[in-house]
């Protein structure tokens, strides 16, 4: 992260910030607890999420995760439904699960940030809406100013209305990609929507691709995969794969 972004928190002296074992990770009077898409969708992407470029312990995926973002209001955090992080490790110290992702410790800020569209944070998600009545920044205001997430992409479950979010000069300028996916060059991975069933539903989803267009695959379907291609194999053989 650059002098720049970090200067929002760097007048605190590091050692003396609290680290995610001592800021909160849950609320549970919070509004807006997640339905069943909020868990199957963030699913998906996280099934979905394989940048190419990158090793498994060299990104870090993360949904409905306190995001922590400002040093000198240590009791103010984000929670996107997804978020992913490239060139981070997976684990926090002594490879342990994060309990929240604390920018000031992690020094490295989100790459891409998914929000899943309810009908209580519309405005919030789509920046109509920058301050609550407390003068606290929203979300638009965070991953844009604070934080400078490069992409930000907004999808509605009851519309399938998708809004992609790209960074450019320090504002985001949405993006109508010809084909409907996002191409997101560092992770070398499209975004866009998949007509299909997952988990017995129906629907359309946000999935991630590979650069020639290839929805990418989950493990439960590269294992169906690995399974006809063993069975075609067998009746090449003359042996019924049954």
């Amino acid at each position: 992260m650059s002098t720049e972004k970090l200067a929002h928190f760097s007048s605190v002296p590091r050692e003396k910030l609290p680290t995610m074992y001592d800021l909160p990770s849950e609320d549970p009077e919070e509004p807006g607890l997640p339905d069943e898409f909020h868990y199957y969708q963030p699913q998906l992407l996280r099934e979905t999420f394989r940048p190419p470029g990158f090793a498994r312990d060299r990104y870090f995926v993360a949904a409905d995760l306190n995001l922590y973002y400002d040093a000198r209001h240590t009791n103010r955090y984000k929670r996107p439904d997804w978020f992913a992080v490239l060139n981070q490790t997976r684990f926090y110290e002594k490879r342990d699960l994060r309990l929240s992702y604390v920018i000031w410790q992690e020094r490295i800020p989100p790459y891409l940030v998914v929000e899943l569209l309810s009908p209580g944070t519309e405005k919030e998600d789509l920046g109509r809406v920058l301050h609550d009545a407390e003068g606290i920044p929203g979300k638009w205001e965070v991953y844009e100013q604070r934080l400078r997430v490069p992409y930000y992409v907004v999808f509605s479950r009851y519309t399938d209305e998708l809004h992609f979010h790209v960074l450019e000069s320090g504002r985001y300028r949405e993006q109508y990609p010809g084909n409907g996916r996002l191409w997101l060059a560092e992770a070398q991975l499209g975004l866009g929507l998949w007509s299909g069933e997952y988990h017995g539903i129906r629907r359309r989803w946000l999935r991630f691709c590979d650069g020639n267009g290839d929805w990418l695959p989950t493990p439960t379907e590269q294992e169906h995969q690995r399974a006809e291609r063993l069975a075609a194999k067998l009746r090449a053989l003359g042996i019924d794969p049954e």
